[in-house]
């Protein structure tokens, strides 16, 4: 009984231990642009580069098209 209280407190500390080390997404760099064209139409574009714990790089997109509300 008393073997099995340590084995599952070691457990738990290992699995605790994981979620510490893997750390979070270290965010790279960051563009904004943002245009208005004569009729009113709002362009925006965001892009952002991310590196995870192990090294990956993230590229992300997003782009976003507002028109004006017509009277």
């Amino acid at each position: 009984m008393k073997n099995r209280k340590v084995v599952i407190c070691v457990a738990t500390s290992v699995l605790a231990l994981s979620f510490l080390t893997v750390g979070c997404d270290r965010k790279v760099s960051t563009t904004k642009n943002r245009s208005v064209s004569s009729d009113g139409t709002v362009k925006s574009q965001e892009k952002t580069v991310t590196q995870s714990a192990d090294g990956t790089v993230t590229k992300t997109e997003e782009s976003k098209t507002t028109e004006p509300k017509s009277k």
